[in-house]
């Protein structure tokens, strides 16, 4: 499993020193979170953060805040402290590698924005006015539940902050033009 995760995580674009490096310390934390016997859910409680967060700070898709370091080293402490500084002390990359795309949930996920974005559009707008949800200040977490027919579903949340497109008034602009 480390092998194929190491070889995918090579091809992604990742902050810090190397990919190499990431992808491999990636593979280490993803080995110490096995041999912890935790699931996401678990570390997610025990550092205080999402479970869609906790998962991305192991794919080296997050940056791991100082505050937080200490509760990740407690709840993984195969981990080691040099993976943890460089958790710390590196800013991601926070991209993808296009075949994702081609792995089923991921693709049923795109599948689903997708299919209902322009409804979901035209309720952020009716709700919210003219803008976007934020992917900056942003919230995701995945969890269960149960149908009425007493089948497992699946529950995404995508918790973001509303962000206002501006009339842009010239005078409003700060910044000198770059036409004089």
């Amino acid at each position: 499993m480390a092998a194929v995760f190491m070889r995918r995580m090579t091809r992604r674009l990742h902050g810090g020193p190397n990919p190499e490096e990431v992808a491999a310390r990636s593979a280490r934390l993803l080995c110490a979170k096995e041999k912890a016997g935790k699931s996401f859910d678990q570390i997610a409680h025990e550092i205080g953060m999402t479970n869609t967060y906790t998962a991305q700070l192991l794919l080296g898709q997050a940056k791991l805040g100082t505050a937080t370091a200490p509760k990740l080293k407690a709840a993984l402490p195969e981990v080691s402290n040099a993976d943890i500084e460089a958790m710390v002390q590196h800013f991601p990359m926070r991209a993808f590698d296009p075949s994702i795309l081609k792995e089923p949930n991921v693709y049923r996920t795109y599948e689903a924005v997708t299919h209902y974005g322009e409804a979901i559009k035209m309720l952020i707008n009716e709700q919210c006015g003219d803008g976007i949800m934020s992917a900056i200040d942003f919230y995701c977490d995945v969890g269960t539940t149960t149908g009425k027919h007493g089948e497992r579903r699946v529950v995404i949340t995508l918790n973001g902050k509303f962000l206002p497109f501006i009339e842009q008034i010239a005078s409003d602009n700060g910044a000198p033009s770059p036409r004089k």
